[in-house]
């Protein structure tokens, strides 16, 4: 694995949500399969030696898990897509009339079940690139950057992403140290004799980070005046509702004309009273994360593939949304095919950027003879 450089954490999870966001604008099963070999390139590329970096692989398996899931139910409830190539008829249970709607068991048709493999597919792929970000950004370099305003929020999202990989890690550690030993680490009898060392070392770690926040005065407010709180509540609750408005009309087509204004007003609404609400919550940040140009080209690069496939669907919906009546074979489209290997830009990147050399050189200055 090459050595990377550390990067801003909001680069790796901007990256990551504009994959996640160019898998929910499309169905394609070739467009979804590259989306994940994407982010797995880059994760196995990119992702340093960390305990929070080996939790990509519990994120496959959850999203594998949501797969089968998804196509489990349309076997056994039936699927709203109706179709003409049966697979099997499965018995059906007579069900009372309040159940209207529902059944369990039938026909199962291949397009019922090509769209559920569809569907699936995207939610699966949508976990994936969650769980490729918290795999590459560092949960508590994220919670530096933070503003102070969401300092205690972003605190308890952090401690739930990073339960996960300290949990893994245990588990790993916990089944190595069984089979030196000698003894069985898997199946029911293994997972038990595991389970419980696993949660003590839960607690503990629990106890530890809160006597940590304790000691270093978590929870404490700084005094602001009655004007500024009012101030701060007054914008924060307006830009919220500014960008539920500016959305809800960038989504219908009656709202074209003002969606995109009010969702901009909403922003920088919302962006003002979190500025103003950081005075509540006086914090100083030790070797603070700076946006450098690696930074900006790796978000970049996951914004470009979001804004590009959000074209694409406007632009070619059929190639982004296969239909299954008539049950056809998906085609690769080329130019969204191409955007999305945008998303590999992470790991093509140099270790180090080339810096700019100074305009001049210094000149050294000739020694003076000794006398």
């Amino acid at each position: 694995m090459a050595a990377v450089p550390h990067l801003h954490p909001g680069a790796w999870w901007l990256w990551a949500l504009g994959l996640g966001t160019a898998a929910t604008r499309t169905t394609n099963p070739l467009l979804l399969a590259l989306l994940l070999v994407t982010s797995a390139y880059v994760v196995l590329t990119c992702r340093p030696d960390t305990p929070w970096s080996r939790s990509y692989s519990a994120f496959l398996h959850l999203a594998l898990a949501v797969l089968l899931v998804r196509l489990f139910f349309v076997v056994v409830l039936g699927s709203p897509v109706p179709g003409s190539h049966v697979i099997v008829t499965l018995p059906e249970v007579p069900l009372p009339d309040w159940a209207q709607g529902i059944r369990l068991g039938g026909r199962v048709t291949a397009e019922g079940v090509v769209f559920a493999l569809y569907d699936g597919l995207r939610l699966a792929t949508l976990l994936v690139c969650v769980g490729a970000a918290n795999a590459l950004a560092s949960p508590s370099r994220l919670l530096k950057s933070l503003p102070g305003a969401l300092y205690e929020a972003g605190v308890a999202v952090v401690v739930a992403l990073t339960f996960a990989p300290h949990l893994i890690a245990d588990v790993q550690r916990l089944r190595a140290a069984r089979r030196l030993r000698g003894r069985p680490d898997r199946g029911l009898r293994g997972l038990l004799q595991v389970a419980l060392p696993v949660l003590e070392g839960a607690l503990e770690r629990s106890v530890a980070l809160a006597a940590a926040m304790d000691a270093r005065g978590y929870g404490r407010t700084a005094d602001v005046p009655a004007r500024v709180r009012r101030t701060t509540t007054a914008l924060t609750l307006g830009g919220l509702l500014g960008v539920c408005a500016g959305t809800y009309g960038l989504l219908t087509a009656a709202g074209g004309t003002y969606g995109l204004p009010v969702l901009l007003a909403g922003v920088v609404a919302a962006l003002a009273g979190l500025r103003l609400g950081g005075r509540r919550s006086p914090r100083t940040r030790y070797r603070p994360d700076r946006w450098t140009p690696r930074a900006c080209l790796v978000a970049g690069s996951g914004v470009a593939v979001a804004a590009l496939m959000t074209l694409a669907g406007s632009a070619d919906p059929e190639a982004l949304h296969p239909g299954v009546i008539p049950l056809t074979a998906p085609t690769l489209p080329l130019w969204p095919a191409a955007a999305v290997l945008l998303g590999l830009v992470p790991a093509l990147l140099p270790a180090q950027l080339p810096a700019r050399l100074p305009a001049r050189l210094p000149v050294p200055l000739p020694k003076e003879p000794s006398s």
